[in-house]
């Protein structure tokens, strides 16, 4: 949003770590950021190179935020590591950052004033950097939830004492009374976190670039490719999917031959076992890393779009940010989750693809073999309609509303 925010009449100034652990770098975005762009850098200190001596990691590894594992099981020194980081790091390891943030900003705004505070989290650390300039300072602050707090998927994972679990609730209800205006990224999570502080949670989801998509064509695959980019984790049930599948293999052997299941980026090790235990490994193509720009290229280039959600308690207000690069590549697009949803509501609307229950294998066969003969006789729309409201710069607008009012 900072790269759009000028056209609005705002001047956004970025507060970011110098030395921040992040599980992956990509270079290809550095074309989002304006030559004239202010970024104020300071020093952070993270725990994570505790963890990785304490779980036998070498330092140059990356550490990955909620829970995948991508060859076993966790070990004991790693649940012993997430004990401590739910009980003694509230609210995530960048805590530490908070105080001495918190001191540096208060000069630096005096020394520079600005009109307006934006925190995103998570981490939701962010937020509290925010609160404490809101006490002392009395600026205008809008807190932008892009995952809950106290709801989010793996909460229940952190294994909290009951002491821990009152300290992140009393935070989260700190900052959402305290923020002037909170946004989030759905309308399920708008109504949880409106219930929290009591209050209007305006929503303001995700979004695609248009200028990613502006430039060569892009050839469809010719085989019935489908493809899902991005982290692929243990809690996205997908047995119904593999086995439906599995039958269609079975029953049209030119299905067979043409399926292909990329994968693309991070996936946990017990989805792997579950593809070889339908036998479906050999139409695998796992690409574990691509950066963002080869990514869009191998969306528009896929047959279908793969968008599998976390089977958890907040499914219904989760609505992965790739779905809305997925509508803007014009690709049809293969939803499981919950049809009540957030995200199944978007792509209603859009008309961009197809949506099943979890465990309804057979409305996902159907639906399969609607979309493969659609392929074999070159049917398959590609064209996005009603994707618009959804670009990054009109939802900057949105921001820019919220700060002028």
């Amino acid at each position: 949003m900072a790269k759009y925010l000028p056209e609005f009449g705002w001047e956004p100034v970025i507060y970011t770590a110098l030395n921040a652990e992040y599980p992956i770098i990509d270079l290809s975005l550095e074309k989002d950021v304006a030559p004239g762009l202010k970024v104020i850098r300071m020093p952070i200190w993270e725990p994570y190179s505790w963890y990785k001596k304490f779980t036998g990691q070498k330092q140059e590894e990356k550490v990955y935020s909620g829970f995948l594992s991508e060859d076993k099981p966790k070990s004991i020194s790693q649940k012993v590591s997430i004990w401590i980081r739910g009980n003694f790091f509230i609210p995530d390891a960048r805590c530490f950052w908070i105080k001495p943030s918190i001191k540096f900003l208060m000069e630096e705004i005096r020394r520079n004033p600005v009109d307006a505070i934006i925190s995103t989290g998570t981490p939701h650390s962010m937020h509290l950097i925010a609160l404490g300039l809101k006490e002392r300072l009395h600026l205008p602050w809008l807190a932008d939830f892009r995952d809950p707090w106290t709801n989010i998927d793996f909460y229940d994972q952190l294994m909290l004492t009951k002491w821990a679990d009152a300290r992140h609730h009393k935070l989260e209800s700190k900052v959402l009374t305290s923020a002037d205006k909170v946004t989030t990224v759905s309308w399920h999570w708008a109504e949880e976190l409106g219930k929290i502080g009591n209050r209007h949670v305006d929503v303001i989801t995700n979004g695609y670039d248009e200028e990613d998509y502006q430039g060569k064509e892009v050839k469809v695959d010719p085989k019935f490719s489908i493809s899902h980019i991005g982290l692929l984790s243990a809690e996205r049930t997908m047995t119904a999917f593999w086995s439906a599948l599995q039958d269609l293999c079975i029953e049209i052997p030119s299905f067979k031959e043409d399926l292909v299941i990329r994968l693309v980026g991070k996936v946990d090790y017990a989805v792997f076992e579950e593809i070889e235990r339908f036998g479906l490994t050999s139409h695998l193509d796992h690409i574990k890393y691509v950066p963002h720009n080869e990514a869009i290229c191998l969306q528009r280039q896929s047959a279908v779009l793969l968008l599998v959600l976390n089977n958890v308690p907040n499914v219904l207000g989760h609505i992965p940010g790739k779905l809305f690069e997925y509508l803007a590549s014009g690709r049809p697009i293969f939803g499981i989750g919950n049809t009540e949803g957030d995200a199944a509501k978007i792509l209603r609307e859009t008309g961009k693809g197809v949506f099943s229950a979890f465990e309804d294998k057979a409305r996902m066969k159907r639906d399969l073999l609607k979309l493969y003969q659609s392929k074999t006789s070159n049917t398959i729309e590609e064209e996005a309609m009603n994707v618009n409201v959804y670009s990054r710069k009109n939802l900057t607008k949105s921001v820019a509303d919220i700060l002028r009012s």
